[in-house]
């Protein structure tokens, strides 16, 4: 039988909690060569590899199909693969790293609390300014699909690559998308969330190609895991 790669993230908080959640289920995961190789095992389940890969890297290792399984935020995924999109999906919502994707405006656009507001905000910038909102954001794929079922056309998508929440401010962007936890941090910013702007409710998540769904080895680990998490 071939052996099947599991993917773990390589540092972090994340790292850390599947670990512990492994181990708790019963498996050790052990790496192979330093303490810094990028290969382990899977010490209680035979012909299990396991990779140490960035959390983003697991999300598009899985739709590139170079990973059997791996544990990732549903951000991530959502990102990476669209949930219509078969080739991997959830098999377990794990019990950490909860965080929302969440559209924000600065608070003193008093008019601006849903979604259709927005849109009405977007053709009025653009008579004005001659130019479409800007959004900020990591989430290029969640903030379109996501945009598209609420009917917001008027905007264009500013990526990214540093702290989002100060893009307003900033001057780059209008609006962001992105991840928060409490939300202090857009407060900090005069930033609210809209009332329809949850775009996704994330957690760490185990995710499986969907060749390997049935595999003994894949529903072992799921049953496994399943016992531990509440």
């Amino acid at each position: 039988m071939k052996p099947l790669t599991l993917a773990i993230p390589s540092k972090g908080r994340l790292m850390e909690s599947a670990q512990e959640l492994f181990e708790k289920a019963g498996y050790k995961i052990e790496r192979l060569g330093t303490d810094r190789g990028y290969r382990g095992a899977l010490v209680g389940l035979d012909n299990v590899e396991v990779a140490f890969l960035s959390a983003s890297e697991i999300a598009a290792n899985l739709k590139d199909g170079k990973i059997d399984a791996g544990i990732t935020g549903e951000d991530l995924l959502r990102e990476a693969i669209a949930p219509d999109n078969q080739i991997a999906d959830v098999a377990l919502r794990l019990n950490f790293g909860p965080a929302n994707v969440v559209v924000a405006v600065p608070e003193c656009w008093l008019d601006v609390a849903v979604m259709a507001d927005l849109d009405d905000v977007a053709e009025q910038f653009y008579q004005t300014h001659g130019r479409r909102l800007r959004v900020a954001t990591k989430y290029l794929a969640l903030t379109r699909r996501f945009f598209a079922e609420k009917g917001v056309t008027g905007y264009r998508i500013v990526e990214s690559l540093g702290a989002t929440e100060g893009a307003p401010a900033a001057g780059t962007a209008e609006l962001i998308v992105d991840i928060t936890t409490s939300g202090a941090t857009l407060l900090a910013n005069a930033l609210k969330i809209l009332d329809d702007g949850l775009i996704l409710q994330s957690c760490a998540v185990l995710a499986v190609a969907q060749h390997h769904k049935t595999d003994p080895r894949i529903v072992q680990i799921v049953t496994s895991l399943s016992r531990i998490v509440v």
